[in-house]
C-alpha cells in the first residue's frame, strides 16, 4: 500500500478516544504520550521529537510529542548468524514457514507471553467493542507473518563486536523511532541503520539483524513519515492483540497485579525484542505489577 493511501486511511480513521488499553492492547493518543513520558523520564537515552516539516505534523500529537527516539543503540552482530550458529547448535527447528526458536519444555512462567494470531479483517479496530480485539491487516495478507510465539528466555545477547586497532570497538549502530499508528491504535517501531563506519546501511544489510522468520513479512522497508527517509519498519497489525495478552498474563499470573498506562512502552520494547535481538536498546527491567516503573 501506497504512503499516500496510508495517509488517507489514517486519516479517515476517528481518533480513539476511551481508553482500551487493558481490554485491547491499544493506546488513545494521549494514553501514548503519557506512556512515552514514562520511557523518556526512566530512560534518558529517549527522547521527543517534532516533525521535520509541519506539514507532516499529526494534529492527534502534541507537536513537540510526535514521536520518540533513541540514537546510536549497539548492533553487535547479525542475527542472521545468530541464527545459524543457533541452528547448527540444535537450538532451532524449522517449522514450514521458516526457523523457530525451539521450546525447551519447561513451559511458561509469568514472564513468558504466548501471541494469539485471531485472523485477519480489514476493518480498522472497533471502538465499540472493548471486550474484543479485533485484527486489522493492509490488502496484500501475507506480506505481513502472524506474530505466534515468543518467551523472553529464548532472546539472545550479544557475543562480539569488530575491534579497531585502537581498541575501540567498531559496531553497527541504529536510531530507533516509536510513532503512533492511529489506524491500528498502537505504536509503531521503525529503524535505521548505519554501518560500523557510519554509512546508511541498505534494507538488506538491515534486514539481517532482524529474525529471518519475520523479514519481509513483519519488518518491511518503509519510508518513515516524519522525515520521509527510507527505513526498516515492524508492521503493528498484531501488536494491539499481542499487547493484549502479553498484559493478561502479567496481571493474572501467580502475585499478578495492575499494569497501569504508563508501563505500556516498557512492556511494548520487550515484546519488539523477541524480532530484533541483536538491537540492543532495551536497557530497562522487568516490568512489576501493581502499578510500579518498568524501571
Amino acid at each position: 500500500m501506497t504512503s499516500f493511501l496510508k495517509n488517507v486511511r489514517e486519516s479517515l480513521t476517528p481518533t480513539l478516544k476511551q481508553s482500551a488499553f487493558l481490554q485491547r492492547g491499544v493506546l488513545t493518543p494521549e494514553e501514548f504520550v503519557k506512556a512515552g513520558d514514562e520511557l523518556v523520564h526512566q530512560c534518558p537515552t529517549w527522547s521527543w521529537e517534532g516533525a521535520s516539516d509541519e506539514s507532516k505534523s499529526r494534529s492527534h500529537l502534541p507537536k513537540n510529542k510526535q514521536y520518540l527516539v533513541t540514537r546510536n543503540v549497539p548492533c553487535k552482530e547479525r542475527c542472521s548468524e545468530m541464527e545459524k550458529g543457533a541452528s547448527s547448535l540444535g537450538m532451532m527447528k524449522e517449522d514450514g514457514d521458516g526457523w523457530m526458536l525451539e521450546d525447551d519444555g519447561k513451559g511458561g512462567d509469568d514472564d513468558d507471553f504466548d501471541f494469539v494470531d485471531e485472523g485477519d479483517s480489514e476493518k480498522p479496530p472497533s471502538q465499540a467493542e472493548p471486550t474484543t480485539s479485533p485484527v486489522a491487516v493492509v490488502d496484500d495478507d501475507d506480506e505481513y507473518a502472524d506474530i505466534d510465539e515468543f518467551e523472553d528466555d529464548t532472546l539472545v545477547t550479544d557475543t562480539a563486536a569488530l575491534t579497531v586497532a585502537d581498541n575501540i570497538l567498531a559496531v553497527r549502530t541504529y536510531d530507533v523511532m516509536i510513532s503512533y499508528d492511529k489506524y491500528y491504535q498502537t505504536p509503531r517501531v521503525w529503524l535505521s541503520g548505519y554501518s560500523e563506519s557510519r554509512s546508511p546501511l541498505s534494507g538488506d544489510e538491515m534486514f539481517e539483524d532482524c529474525m529471518s522468520d519475520y523479514v519481509k513479512r513483519t519488518v518491511t522497508i518503509e519510508s518513515f513519515p516524519y522525515t520521509a527517509a527510507v527505513v526498516i519498519s515492524i508492521h503493528p497489525c498484531q501488536h494491539g492483540n499481542v499487547m493484549k495478552n502479553i498484559v493478561g498474563n502479567l496481571t493474572q499470573g501467580e502475585g499478578g497485579g495492575e499494569i497501569v498506562v504508563e508501563q505500556y512502552m516498557f512492556v511494548f520494547l520487550k515484546f519488539v525484542a523477541s524480532m530484533i535481538p541483536t538491537i540492543n536498546y532495551d536497557f530497562t527491567n522487568a516490568v512489576e505489577t501493581g502499578g510500579g516503573s518498568g524501571k
